[in-house]
């Protein structure tokens, strides 16, 4: 942030507009082969082909055949670098527990970060390319500076090409969209360090006491945890969004307040909106989405639920996070979503909230035991309300955690809308954000815990 990013911008800027491209894929490459320079070359790989199989697809366009194969090529090696960094150690301990292949080696490759991202990114170019949707790109450098750019790249949001191709050729630049993208970035600073980090540690001080805390005390942990990892990740999309219009880009919101839901349906309307779109335009539909019988239709929906689980990660309880999504969402869809409509706003709340926690602790907990014992915490008496321990961490923690639910709502987006017109506004802005900033640099100086928990992803 402050060795890395004030030189990238400075040079960019000076750098004429037709080099621009060029620069970013220069920087892009550097950012990301910083921790493990090897990755850079799977990277590169997937550009490559990905870019090759683009172009091959348009100039063949007429050879319906020919189109195919260079787009089913172009999935077989993106999901195929993803399946052997992600997933084949998760299959290889599954076939080691059969007898026959019981003798098979460990299966341990270290995970590109990033990776779920940009294969993603790449897939929905070739797939818009075959479509007509979007013209291949013939410049490689504009295309690398796609699959590459660094703001989003780590942790989305999944940008597609067809969104910023235009972008890509011509970036009008301009001293707003500067100052804008410098507020939002702080804002997503603000939520990664100073709640979504505050909120681990709450998380991190109640998880391992779990029976010993009382019931409260576990649920005020896993509200932790999921305070934690909205703010966490939003924060990064929001960093992502202000790096990108620093240097003329738009990216699209990822999230819109998903804990204001009053439905499943709706909250995942809300949250991690990019990856929902995805598996929407490049699953659900070719899948036939709504527009078949009943049977198909939910067998669409338990397609993309398996596969969201999945994207998250190589292990049973993500795949059994998105089948309890797609469980839940099925039974709003076809059984009691037309009576969830009639309750109150209040209890259609508190019904999304209570799913969407439970959800969380099937997310975090990788352990089925271990999973089973924190939701017991969570639904009986046995270890009392709450521990003397427990209470003092909960309330040290109190003003953080009811400042980190309000921030959850639009309570703050509603206000600073109704005065972003005063002529004051602009020196408010200005302040808050160097407070912030100043805030951040300083927990950060101070604090060894700052976990990024899409890593995996």
């Amino acid at each position: 942030m402050f060795l890395y990013l004030p030189p990238v911008l400075g040079i960019y800027y000076l750098v004429p507009r037709r080099f621009r491209n060029g620069f970013l894929l220069f920087v892009n490459l550097i950012f990301y082969g910083w921790g493990e320079p090897v990755f850079v070359l799977i990277m590169l790989l997937s550009i490559i082909t990905n870019y090759i199989c683009g172009l091959m697809i348009e100039k063949y366009r007429d050879n319906k055949r020919l189109t195919k194969t260079f787009l089913v090529l172009s999935i077989i090696i993106s999901l195929g670098l993803l399946g052997l960094f992600k997933y084949a150690g998760f299959f290889s301990d599954i076939l080691r527990k059969i007898p026959v292949f019981s003798i098979m080696p460990k299966i341990d490759i270290a995970l590109p970060i990033g990776i779920s991202f940009y294969t993603f990114q790449t897939m929905s170019y070739t797939i818009d390319v075959y479509r007509r949707d979007t013209k291949a790109q013939k410049n490689i450098i504009s295309f690398g500076t796609y699959v590459s750019f660094f703001p989003q790249l780590i942790a989305g949001p999944i940008v597609r090409y067809k969104d910023i191709a235009k972008q890509l050729v011509k970036r009008n630049e301009s001293i707003k969209q500067f100052a804008d993208g410098v507020r939002v970035f702080t804002v997503g600073l603000g939520k990664k360090v100073l709640i979504a980090n505050q909120m681990g540690l709450l998380w991190d001080t109640l998880r391992p006491s779990a029976e010993a805390n009382g019931v409260l005390g576990a649920w005020i942990g896993i509200i932790a945890y999921t305070l934690q990892i909205y703010f966490d990740f939003s924060g990064y999309s929001d960093m992502a969004v202000g790096l990108g219009r620093m240097f003329g880009f738009e990216f699209m919101q990822n999230f819109n307040y998903p804990y204001i839901s009053k439905s499943i349906t709706e909250f995942w309307r809300r949250w991690h909106i990019s990856l929902s779109t995805w598996f929407r335009d490049y699953v659900y539909i070719p899948l036939g989405g709504n527009r078949c019988s009943m049977p198909r239709h939910i067998f669409n929906l338990f397609v993309v639920w398996f596969l969201t689980g999945f994207w998250h990660g190589a292990n049973v309880n993500f795949i059994l996070w998105g089948l309890y999504y797609f469980v839940l969402l099925v039974l709003e869809k076809f059984i009691f979503g037309k009576y969830l409509d009639k309750l109150p706003g209040v209890i259609r709340h508190i019904y999304a909230l209570l799913f969407i926690i439970i959800g969380w602790t099937i997310f975090y907990f990788e352990n089925w035991g271990e999973f089973t014992q924190y939701i017991g915490c969570m639904f009986t008496l046995d270890n009392g309300i709450v521990s003397v321990d427990a209470l003092s961490v909960i309330i040290s923690y109190l003003p953080l955690t009811v400042a980190a639910m309000l921030a959850a709502a639009p309570v703050w987006k509603n206000v600073y809308h109704k005065i972003k017109d005063k002529k004051y506004t602009g020196v408010l802005e200005f302040i808050l954000c160097a407070a912030v900033l100043v805030l951040c640099t300083a927990s950060l100086v101070n604090q060894s815990y700052n976990p990024f928990l899409y890593f995996r992803f």
